[in-house]
């Protein structure tokens, strides 16, 4: 009888981290507005950049979005969501948590949310072609994500500001930009998966205004582009501000929410009915009997 309870409550336990898995992904991948600068400062003393810690009340955790570590380990998502994952840079608040917050907040059915963290800080459009790492690295953690369960919804992609220092780099965007993104869903084996890229608001060189019109010009199918010119920078005149990330999640949500079909999918919470069931009737007078027993 024992062995049978411990069966009982071991099956509780998994189906209870069964409720910790997301049913909705999204891939967060560019560099480092993506990853997140937010609050990021130089130290006027020593020049090291630190974060503020100041997290908006839009990116506060949400026990129903999730992150996939680097140890890729599903976790409670908090800020900085690129932590593990830009590790080697100072990390702030980014769009993530104000996207998935802003989808939570306005279809509250849509079901637990998986964000799957893949940026890298001054990366270029070249270092994410197939073959290398970073390319690599996002379809491992990607297909890992969809391993137990879940689909996946959409990548958010916001990169280019180290393409717009040299000429060449910036001419060659477009077709580097395409040649990824069609990569990248015959590798998932999502030939529609949605894009939703974001056209630079700032760039390290003074070739902007060449990539963002690569940005606005792609015409591939399901791949949107949001506008982020004119969002407030850091001092560095780079970096999104805190405000700006918030804004830029908010804008990115809308973008998503009106690619969706109709009606949006309204998640199953058949597994928790389920596990509380199993514990009222079953598992719960095992408990008490053995509560008798031995005080008996």
């Amino acid at each position: 009888m024992l062995s049978l309870l411990f069966l009982i409550l071991l099956t509780q336990g998994n189906l209870s981290m069964s409720e910790q898995l997301p049913q909705n992904i999204f891939i967060l991948a560019g560099q480092s507005n993506m990853a997140g600068r937010g609050g990021v400062v130089n130290n006027t003393k020593n020049g090291i950049p630190s974060w503020d810690g100041s997290v908006p009340v839009q990116c506060q955790p949400n026990p129903s979005i999730l992150r996939l570590s680097a140890s890729l380990t599903w976790v409670q998502a908090h800020e900085p969501l690129h932590a593990d994952i830009d590790y080697n840079k100072t990390n702030g608040v980014g769009p993530g948590m104000s996207f998935a917050n802003a989808i939570l907040t306005k279809v509250p059915n849509f079901g637990s949310i998986g964000l799957v963290p893949c940026a890298m800080g001054g990366t270029s459009i070249r270092e994410w072609a197939k073959g290398g790492f970073l390319y690599d690295q996002l379809v491992r953690r990607t297909q890992f994500a969809l391993q137990r369960g879940g689909v996946i919804r959409a990548m958010l992609w916001y990169q280019g500001e180290s393409d717009t220092q040299i000429r060449e780099d910036a001419d060659a965007y477009k077709g580097r930009l395409d040649r990824f993104f069609i990569d990248l869903r015959a590798d998932l084996g999502h030939p529609t998966l949605p894009i939703i890229q974001v056209a630079l608001a700032s760039g390290e060189g003074p070739y902007v205004e060449i990539v963002r019109n690569a940005q606005l010009g792609i015409n591939l199918p399901d791949v949107q582009c949001v506008d982020a010119k004119g969002l407030p920078l850091e001092p560095d005149r780079v970096h999104l501000t805190t405000p700006a990330q918030v804004q830029l999640g908010q804008t990115l949500t809308y973008a998503f929410l009106q690619s969706l079909p109709s009606p949006v999918h309204i998640a199953s919470n058949s597994c928790r009915r389920f596990s509380n069931l199993m514990f009222h009737f079953l598992i719960g007078p095992l408990l008490s009997f053995y509560v008798d027993f031995f005080s008996s």
